[in-house]
């Protein structure tokens, strides 16, 4: 089993866990932020939970504030405007660091194993596609769109080879 579904990680509503409650499913992992140029992609995000949630994907959002301060609320605050502004039914976790000596294990392992792209994470909205074993299958820059074809063909074919 792949070292990422031990990672712990908090619910955005405070309960603790591990990835190890997604093993066995494609995951689109995204540090996000509500004040930035780039929060409309919460949209594209929901867009694809609910159309490919049914064949195995799972996006995961993990609030962060090292952009900008794009992401200064607490919580419930960032809770709140997701489902008000973008009805977010995907999973939501508590707010991390994802670069610098605070980053969470979660960002050291994806900038550890992304073998085309390691390294810092750029911006808010950066995408991590993880594929059913683990394995990080592809990693798509913020400016990307979650609609964008190439991440969709990317999707659509991380879901069908590791049925």
């Amino acid at each position: 089993m792949s070292a990422l579904y031990d990672i712990p990680v908090q619910r955005i509503d405070g309960t603790e866990s591990t990835l190890a409650d997604y093993a066995g499913k494609v995951m689109l992992i995204v540090n996000v932020a509500s004040q930035c140029g780039f929060t409309p992609q919460y949209a594209g995000l929901e867009v694809l939970w609910r159309q490919y949630r049914e064949r195995g994907l799972v996006v995961l959002g993990f609030p962060c504030n090292q952009f900008g301060h794009q992401e200064p609320g607490d919580e419930a605050e960032i809770a709140s405007f997701c489902q008000l502004k973008y009805d977010v039914t995907f999973p939501l976790f508590a707010k991390i660091e994802v670069n610098g000596s605070g980053r969470h294990p979660l960002y050291q392992w994806l900038s550890a194993v992304a073998q085309s792209q390691p390294g810092d994470i750029q911006w808010n909205f950066e995408k991590f596609l993880i594929d059913r074993t683990g394995q990080v299958a592809a990693r798509f820059a913020p400016r990307v769109s979650p609609l964008d074809a190439t991440l969709i063909e990317a999707l659509e074919r991380t879901l069908a080879t590791t049925q």
